[in-house]
């Protein structure tokens, strides 16, 4: 849980965390995390992709424009052209459900808000 423990000490502690119920997500040991940072774990519904229509969304956008337009020759050529993908989408496009901010700008402007 290293990982959370970095990600609470840079943007604090989320009230509850969303997931669906895949199977990377069955862990005693997030069950302990979320316990000990009163975090409340929040379940979809199987089979009701509405109750977490930012992460579908999300999915949606990287299968569209990244994994069906590129062909991936190794491993390390998939890891690059998802990084070059990723990068776009955070550092340079902006989102309409972020005031048309970049979500890198947004956080940045959140913080700077919650500074003063």
């Amino acid at each position: 849980m290293a990982l959370l423990d970095h990600i609470k000490s840079l943007w604090g502690i989320p009230k509850s965390i969303r997931y669906d119920n895949g199977p990377e997500f069955v862990s005693n040991i997030l069950d302990k995390w979320a316990y000990e940072n009163k975090v409340a774990l929040d379940f979809s519904r199987p089979g009701k992709p509405t109750d977490n229509a930012f992460v579908e969304l999300f999915n949606g956008s990287l299968r569209d424009e990244c994994l069906n337009t590129n062909w991936f020759l190794s491993l390390d050529d998939a890891r690059d052209k998802i990084e070059a993908w990723r990068t776009d989408y955070n550092e340079f496009r902006p989102h309409s459900s972020l005031d048309n901010k970049t979500p890198s700008d947004y956080v940045r402007t959140e913080l700077l808000r919650l500074e003063n």
